[in-house]
């Protein structure tokens, strides 16, 4: 069963189009990754100065491995869009916690029934 994991980062307005641009560039970091399955930047709409980085793994070792090579590269700015050698920029959030969740059921438009795959 895959799992599920939500970076919940803390983005102040001023902030929110330099960490839009920086995901963007990052682009292929984590695609063509093994046990790789979903990606998405969540905005905030109303009442929250919070993005959800929303991604999808077949299991946590595949999120493992990818956390401890490519993922660790991107995140410290190295892996899409980085160049080696340049300064770091400053993050765009303040702040980061990480969420851990195993998928048990699921939906997709024209399927029925429980836990459906």
């Amino acid at each position: 069963m895959s799992i599920v994991k939500i970076n919940v980062l803390t983005v102040p307005e001023e902030q929110r189009e330099t960490l839009e641009k920086r995901f963007a560039a990052r682009a292929g970091a984590v695609e063509n990754s093994d046990g790789f399955e979903w990606f998405e930047l969540l905005r905030p709409v109303e009442g929250t100065d919070t993005y959800l980085v929303y991604t999808r793994w077949r299991s946590e070792e595949d999120f493992q491995n990818w956390m401890s090579g490519q993922g660790q590269a991107a995140h410290r700015g190295g892996g899409g869009g980085g160049t080696e050698g340049t300064e770091r920029p400053k993050p765009a959030a303040s702040g980061a916690t990480l969420w851990s969740f195993e998928v048990v059921q699921q939906a997709a438009p024209g399927q029925s029934g429980p836990g459906t795959e």
